[in-house]
C-alpha cells in the first residue's frame, strides 16, 4: 500500500523499557499462552469469514458475467461491499505480523493508478504521470506491455499475468490485484469528484454481444482472474492462521513480551499512521476524493468503521462474526496489571467507534458521501473526518500507555499527514 509513513517510537518513555513499574497481576490475569492462542483463533476465524465472503463475491461475479445487466452487476457490487466487512476487521493483524504485512499488498493495495488496468476518462485522469510509465498502460486493451527491459505478454489475461502488475517498475500505485482492482472493474472511475455519486461503469462493458468500450472479452477475463486470485490469497492466509500455520509458528518463536507487543503494534499502527494518517487526514489535507480508501464504490465510511470494529475485537479477544470466538485477551491482562491504562483504551475505543459511526451513518443515509466530506469548504464534512482522526490518535496514545505499563517495546507506524502535515499539504 502506498504510505507516506515513517516509523516512530511508540512513546518517549518507551525508550527506557521497564521505567514504568508493572502492578502485580491479580489471580484472574490470563496467561500469555492463552492470550496468544485466542489471538490466533480470532485471526483464523476472521480470515475464514473473509474467505467465505470472497467466495460469495466470486459466485456473484460468475452470475454477472453469465448475464451482464444492471441487476447482476448490482448484486456483484453488493457482494463486494459485503466482502469488505470481515476483511477490514482483520487489518489489526497487520504491522506486528510480518507474514500479514508482506501479503497485504496482494489483496488491499491502495491507491492504484487505474489506467494501468482499463480505459479512463483522460480529461480528469490525464495522459501520463512522470513517476509511473505504466500510468495509462491499459492491460485490457493491450496484449503486451514493457516493464523496463522486459516485455510482459498480456495476450492472455490470467492470474499469473495480473499478479506481475503489483508494484511493477517499483511503483506502488501499480496495482493489478485485490479488492480495489475488482472494485474498479465493477464500478469504473468515480468521476463525481466531491459531488454525490460513485463510479458508473455500464454492465455492457462485459457484454460480448453488445460490448461498450471495446475488449469486453479481455475485461471479463481480468475481472474473473482478479476475483479467483483473491480467493486463492485468502485461502493462503487462512492456512497461515491454522493451529500449525506459519503465522502462529512465527509468533511461537518469540518471547512473551514480543508476542504481546505484536498485538499492540497492530492496533497502534492501524490506529495512528495508517487509518488516522494515510486514509483519513491526508484526504482532508488535500481535499482530494481520490484519497478515499474505497473511492470507486464510495464505500470508504464502512471500511473505516470496520477497521475500528476489528481493533476492538482483537483487543478484547472476542469476535462476533459467523465463526464467533471468545477467550483470553490482552485487554484482560491489562485490566489486571494496569487497570487505569486499560480503562483508557476501553474509553478511547468506545469514543473512536462512535466518531467513525457518525461518518458511516451520515454517508450511508445518502445525506453526505465520504467523498463530499473531503471537499474544501465543507466544514461540517471535514470536521466529521477530523473528529475521527483525533479519536484514533487518542486511541493510539492510550495503547502507548498500556505498552508502557506492561514494560513492552513497540514501534508504531507514523504518517507525514499527522507528523509533518506541511510536507503533504501541497502534494497535488
Amino acid at each position: 500500500m502506498s504510505k507516506l509513513a515513517i516509523a516512530m517510537a511508540c512513546a518517549t518513555g518507551l525508550a527506557l523499557a521497564g521505567a514504568t513499574a508493572v502492578r502485580p497481576a491479580f489471580a484472574d490475569a490470563p496467561s500469555v499462552k492463552d492470550i496468544m492462542k485466542n489471538y490466533g483463533d480470532v485471526a483464523e476465524s476472521m480470515y475464514s469469514d473473509t474467505l467465505a465472503k470472497a467466495k460469495d463475491l466470486d459466485k456473484a461475479i460468475d452470475a454477472f458475467l453469465a448475464a451482464p445487466n444492471a441487476t447482476t452487476q448490482k448484486a456483484a457490487q453488493d457482494a463486494w461491499k459485503a466482502a469488505r466487512v470481515p476483511y477490514m476487521q482483520t487489518e489489526g493483524f497487520r504491522f506486528g505480523n510480518k507474514i500479514v504485512d508482506d501479503w497485504e499488498g496482494n489483496v488491499n493495495s491502495w491507491p492504484l493508478d487505474e489506467g494501468l488496468i482499463d480505459y479512463v476518462d483522460k480529461a480528469s485522469y490525464g495522459d501520463s504521470k512522470e513517476e509511473n510509465p505504466l500510468y495509462t498502460a491499459n492491460i485490457i486493451a493491450n496484449k503486451k506491455i514493457r516493464l523496463g527491459p522486459k516485455v510482459l505478454d498480456t495476450s492472455k489475461i490470467d492470474k499469473k499475468v495480473i499478479a506481475q502488475l503489483n508494484s511493477a517498475l517499483d511503483v506502488e500505485t501499480n496495482v493489478g490485484t485485490g479488492y480495489h482492482a475488482i472494485e474498479f472493474l465493477l464500478w469504473g472511475q468515480n468521476l463525481h469528484g466531491t459531488n454525490p455519486g460513485a463510479g458508473e461503469r455500464p454492465a455492457s462493458d462485459y457484454d460480448l454481444k453488445n460490448c461498450t468500450h471495446d475488449n469486453c472479452d479481455r475485461r471479463r477475463d481480468y475481472l474473473k482472474a482478479a476475483s479467483s486470485l483473491l480467493v486463492d490469497e485468502l485461502e493462503e492466509m487462512v492456512g497461515n492462521w491454522k493451529a500449525d500455520g506459519a503465522a502462529r509458528q512465527a509468533l511461537a518463536k518469540q518471547d512473551e513480551n514480543a508476542q504481546l507487543s505484536t498485538i499492540l503494534t497492530g492496533i497502534g499502527s492501524l490506529s495512528y499512521g495508517e487509518l488516522a494518517g494515510e486514509r483519513m487526514k491526508l484526504g482532508v489535507l488535500l481535499h482530494d476524493p481520490e484519497e478515499a480508501h474505497d473511492c470507486f464504490s464510495n464505500n470508504t465510511q464502512n471500511s473505516h468503521f470496520y477497521d475500528e470494529v476489528g481493533m476492538i475485537e482483537i483487543w478484547n479477544g472476542k469476535y462476533d462474526g459467523a465463526s464467533a470466538v471468545s477467550g483470553a485477551s490482552i485487554a484482560e491482562l491489562a485490566r489486571a496489571k494496569a487497570p487505569d491504562a486499560a480503562k483508557r483504551v476501553d474509553e478511547a475505543m468506545e469514543n473512536t467507534k462512535a466518531k467513525l459511526n457518525a461518518i458511516k451513518v451520515k454517508a450511508d443515509s445518502g445525506e453526505m458521501g465520504y467523498n463530499q466530506m473531503l471537499a474544501a469548504g465543507n466544514d461540517t464534512g471535514n470536521k466529521l473526518i477530523l473528529d475521527g482522526v483525533d479519536a484514533l490518535v487518542a486511541q493510539a496514545r492510550a495503547v502507548e500507555a498500556v505498552v508502557a505499563a506492561l514494560n513492552l517495546k513497540v514501534k508504531i507506524e507514523g504518517s507525514d499527514s499527522l507528523d509533518n502535515p506541511g510536507q503533504v499539504a501541497t502534494k497535488k
